[in-house]
C-alpha cells in the first residue's frame, strides 16, 4: 500500500510537471485578459469557472476516451499538432495585427456593459478554453502520458489514469487563480506596458503554434516514412 501512494504521488507531480509548461496558466492569463475587459468581478468569476470546467473536461475526456475518438474519425496526434498549431497560429496574429485605435473604438461603440459580457461569454469555450488555453499540445502530452499504462494490468491503468485526473485539477485551480487576478496585476503594471506585454505574449503564442504546427508536420513525414 505504501509503495501504490509513493507511486501514485510520483505520477501526480510527473502529470503536473507535463502539463505546465503547455497549458501555461500564466502567460495564457495574459493572452485571454483582453478577452474580459470591462467586465464586473462577479461576471469575472463566472466566467473563470466555466473557462476551468472546460479545460477539466477536454482533459479529462482526452484521458478516458481520447484514444477511441481518433480511431473513430481515422486521426492521428500529429493531424492533431498541426491543426491545432494552425488555429493557435492563427489566434496569435489576430492579436499582433490588431490596431490599438481600433480596440479603443470598439470599446466606445460597446455601450451596453450585458453586451459586452454575453460577447464574451461567447468566446469562452473558443478561443478562450481551446486552444489558447488546452490546446494541440495540451492533448497530445495527455495522450502520451495516459498511454504509459494502457498496456498494464488493470491496476496500474486506474492508478495511472486517476494521479493524471489529480494532475489536471491541480492545473485547473491554476487556471483559475491567475484568469481571475491578471487583471490586478495588469492594473499595477499600467496600460501601455499592459499593451506591451499583450503584444509580446502574441508573439509567443504564434510562436508557439507554429512549433506544434512543425511538431506536427515532422511526425506526420515520420509517420509515412515508417509505413513506406
Amino acid at each position: 500500500m505504501p509503495q501504490q501512494i509513493n507511486t501514485f504521488i510520483h505520477l501526480v507531480f510527473i502529470g503536473f510537471v507535463a502539463l505546465f509548461p503547455v497549458v501555461n496558466p500564466i502567460g495564457s492569463a495574459f493572452i485571454v485578459s483582453p478577452y474580459f475587459v470591462d467586465t464586473t468581478r462577479k461576471e469575472r468569476i463566472r466566467f473563470v469557472k466555466k473557462i476551468a470546467l472546460y479545460c477539466f473536461i477536454i482533459c479529462a475526456a482526452t484521458v478516458l476516451v481520447g484514444h477511441w475518438i481518433l480511431e473513430l474519425f481515422g486521426l492521428s496526434i500529429p493531424v492533431i499538432q498541426l491543426a491545432g498549431g494552425i488555429m493557435i497560429c492563427r489566434i496569435g496574429w489576430q492579436f499582433l495585427t490588431v490596431d490599438d485605435k481600433e480596440v479603443k473604438e470598439k470599446e466606445v461603440k460597446e455601450k451596453a456593459e450585458p453586451e459586452h459580457a454575453k460577447s464574451a461569454e461567447n468566446n469562452l469555450f473558443y478561443p478562450i478554453t481551446f486552444p489558447i488555453t488546452a490546446g494541440a499540445g495540451t492533448i497530445a502530452v495527455l495522450f502520451t502520458l495516459s498511454a504509459q499504462g494502457a498496456n498494464a494490468d488493470l491496476s496500474v491503468y486506474l492508478l495511472n489514469i486517476c494521479a493524471l485526473l489529480v494532475s489536471i485539477i491541480g492545473i485547473c485551480i491554476l487556471i483559475f487563480i491567475f484568469y481571475l487576478n491578471t487583471n490586478r496585476l495588469i492594473s499595477f503594471i499600467g496600460l501601455r506596458n499592459e499593451q506591451i506585454i499583450n503584444r509580446f505574449m502574441a508573439f509567443l503564442i504564434f510562436c508557439v503554434g507554429l512549433q506544434i504546427a512543425a511538431s506536427g508536420i515532422i511526425n506526420i513525414i515520420k509517420l509515412h516514412l515508417n509505413l513506406n
